[in-house]
């Protein structure tokens, strides 16, 4: 006990350890094709109270188009009606139990994106049909507010979406003229022509929104807070391209000058040319930032932590072409660096809850500036075991605990698979460095990850269930058979959680 003369004593803070597990909702068990909303997320968030993981990351949310890559979707700002979930439509009584009548039966580890589209499609139209009829006074004003409060990016979504279904899913590039870069006038018209589909998309927001806020409720309810994720560049074929051109590189006809990729790097000795149209800084910088903004806003409204894809391309980002086959031919050009982030200080307060990308070739200036705003990095074991020069990502070089320790990320392969492969060296390294056989060589690497300095500790939950090469989320520059990897119930067992939960606690991260 201490008098009022006496000197208070300094008490020390403990630091702060998290860890969580990477996983989409895609990703999530569920009888309806893919992974949603529904149960499988619900017992997901059960299964991280139970192991005392505090940390759900996913990929971006937004609705995914050709190549079902959630890194290239028709808006950066709404949700993907494909994770809605059908179970939460019946509670509401938009769907009853005679509109599965036709369900597939489908693998259920694997999303078939072609037959579970037009499945779920269906049921959203279906339910949409129900809504306009339904009792529930409360839900109609609250679908009535949804759509007043989000007009600044749903009206422009929801009449872009209405527009690719009018030309039968053609890139916006391929409309009339008028259309392709509409002035307001044009617009009103094409709303009052596409009046019926441009609610229904507003619907199928609504729901995505109702659904993902219950979620998340839940998830803090729990103690667990969500780590979201936003690719730095957006589609050409989305309704931010089309609604807001002069953000844009882009010529009189709506085409990209120049577009984005990364040189050749650890996954590509092309490079990778991702296509993406490039940002008008310049034009950016003139309005404040607001659509920057906008967005970061959003994306915060629905997740606790942002990733930022490809960070370093705020400080110098790869322009490529746009009529170039690969990413060979392209320079630097120096991006808005700390002029962005401090325009969105201003409107979102300084600790800004962001996580950067920041691998690849990296340079001093993009550190400069991830530090400067205190932003995390990322330290992925495999990059950092696979070469025996590279000490960056090897936890006993880590100089700092702000960063996120991930055994590998949705780009890389399992960790199971990726030791399969390696050079015998490379093998003989971790097992001495782990003291271990390398059986279970994705536990290790969790544990590796776990004992870090590291604050935040994240592993794919395919490394939880041993998982090889064939569970793989993405193979970049691959541009087919990825996004569908998903996992059972079962899969989450007792063995599973108690090791979970005595690795945790082992390392001071519950």
């Amino acid at each position: 006990m201490t008098t009022d003369n006496e000197p208070l004593q300094d008490v020390k803070q403990e630091p702060v350890r998290l860890s969580g597990i990477l996983v989409h909702p895609t990703s999530f068990p569920s009888p309806y094709g893919i992974g949603d909303m529904g149960k499988g997320a619900y017992d997901f968030i059960d299964f991280l109270k139970a192991t005392s993981q505090h940390l759900w990351q996913v990929l971006p949310l937004g609705p995914t188009g050709f190549g079902d890559s959630p890194y290239q979707g028709f808006s950066a700002f709404a949700g993907q009606p494909l994770i809605i979930s059908p179970e939460k439509l019946m509670e509401l009584k938009l769907l009853s139990e005679d509109d599965f009548w036709d369900m597939p039966q489908w693998d259920p580890r694997k999303t078939d994106y072609g037959s579970a589209i037009q499945f779920k499609t269906r049921l959203l139209r279906t339910a949409f049909q129900t809504f306009h009829h339904t009792p529930d006074k409360a839900l109609l004003e609250e679908f009535e507010r949804f759509c007043e409060k989000e007009s600044d990016w749903l009206d422009d979504y929801c009449l872009f979406m209405a527009g690719k279904d009018y030309h039968e899913g053609r890139c916006w590039l391929e409309w009339e003229d008028d259309l392709r870069m509409p002035t307001p006038e044009v617009k009103k018209i094409w709303k009052e022509k596409l009046a019926d589909e441009i609610q229904y998309y507003q619907f199928v927001q609504f729901m995505f929104q109702k659904q993902w806020m219950e979620l998340r409720d839940y998830a803090h309810e729990n103690d667990v807070e969500i780590i979201g994720d936003i690719p730095i560049f957006v589609a050409l074929d989305s309704s931010d391209v089309w609604a807001n051109n002069k953000l844009f590189q882009l010529d009189t006809k709506g085409y990209p000058t120049s577009v984005a990729g990364v040189p050749p790097d650890y996954f590509s000795a092309t490079g990778q040319l991702w296509g993406n149209p490039l940002y008008d800084w310049e034009y950016h910088e003139t309005t404040g930032y607001e659509w920057w903004i906008s967005r970061i806003r959003r994306q915060l409204s629905m997740v606790d932590y942002l990733r930022i894809d490809h960070f370093r391309g705020f400080e110098a980002y790869w322009s490529v072409p746009a009529d170039e086959e690969t990413a060979i031919n392209g320079s630097w050009i120096k991006g808005p660096c700390e002029k962005l982030f401090l325009a969105i200080q201003k409107q979102l307060g300084e600790d800004l809850p962001i996580l950067a990308e920041d691998l690849g070739i990296i340079t001093a200036e993009v550190e400069q500036l991830r530090d400067r705003f205190h932003f995390p990095g990322m330290k992925v074991l495999q990059f950092g075991f696979g070469d025996l020069e590279d000490h960056n990502y090897i936890p006993h070089f880590y100089t700092t605990d702000n960063c996120i320790c991930y055994t590998g990320t949705h780009d890389n392969d399992t960790t199971t698979g990726w030791y399969q492969i390696q050079p015998e060296k490379v093998k003989d390294r971790i097992r001495r460095y782990g003291n271990t056989s390398g059986h279970n060589i994705s536990l290790d690497f969790i544990r590796f990850c776990f004992a870090s300095i590291a604050r935040y500790a994240i592993f794919p939950i395919q490394d939880l269930f041993e998982l090889g090469s064939d569970a793989r989320m993405n193979t970049p520059g691959v541009a087919t058979a990825n996004w569908n990897f998903r996992y059972l119930a079962e899969d989450l067992t007792e063995a599973r959680k108690n090791w979970l939960l005595q690795t945790t606690k082992l390392y001071d991260r519950d």
